[in-house]
């Protein structure tokens, strides 16, 4: 069963009941903690622990490969060539990549543009009774390879298609800033219901704010155990 992802507190507050009943239609052999550990999954990786503070803050960003063409390979090419030399001239010129971090708000307004770059290349419309959100894991969108510029992972893409849906609009070019810092205030609240919720069901180690908590615990052990080895 597929359950909406929100971008607003007061929405997902709001149907949350409704969702819970829906989840216990489609499956009677189930449980509310079910649901709960559901929703956990869905919002986890919009967050992150904020150890100072000891809570949880939102942290909606995703790594993507960003091809670009370096400066340093530009250098030392001269354009003062005659017509001989310029045959057998060739710059060389090749694009390198790195891993980078964008906003998910950066990320949806890069696969927007993906979108309307392959109709606008295809010289091709949304067919009637479709929008834009049809398109949202088109595969050969989503794969296309461009020489610069980022380049998603398609199997990355997959876990952030309900975030897309919720957030891309059904017709337009660009995302809307305010639903975004709407989301990005919400997530933490929405965390926390979970597991306020999940502490209910006396399952509050697996609350978000337990794992994610864990999680940071053990990167900064083992970035501490690297220090160590290093300096000894």
């Amino acid at each position: 069963m597929e359950i909406p992802f929100y971008l607003s507190f007061r929405e997902f507050e709001k149907q949350y009941y409704n969702n819970l009943e829906k989840w216990f239609e489609n499956d009677q052999n189930t449980s509310e903690t079910d649901f709960l550990l559901h929703l956990k999954e869905m919002y986890k990786p919009y967050l992150c622990y904020n150890f100072s503070e000891d809570r949880l803050q939102a942290d909606a960003v995703i790594e993507i490969k960003n091809n670009f063409f370096p400066y340093h390979e530009n250098f030392g090419i001269s354009f003062n060539m005659n017509h001989a030399n310029a045959k057998n001239f060739k710059t060389g010129i090749n694009n390198v990549s790195e891993m980078k971090t964008i906003t998910m708000m950066e990320y949806a307004q890069h696969i927007l543009d993906r979108i309307h770059h392959y109709f606008q290349k295809n010289k091709l419309s949304v067919r009637e009774n479709e929008t834009i959100l049809d398109y949202i894991n088109h595969y050969e969108i989503i794969t296309a390879k461009e020489k610069t510029g980022f380049c998603p992972d398609y199997d990355l893409h997959q876990k952030k298609i309900p975030f897309l849906k919720a957030f891309l609009p059904s017709f337009g070019n660009t995302v809307d800033i305010s639903l975004y810092r709407n989301f990005y205030f919400s997530v933490v609240r929405i965390a926390d219901f979970i597991d306020y919720k999940l502490k209910g069901v006396e399952a509050f180690q697996q609350s978000i704010y337990s794992e994610l908590r864990s999680e940071a615990m053990m990167k900064v052990h083992m970035r501490n155990q690297t220090f160590l080895t290093v300096c000894n």
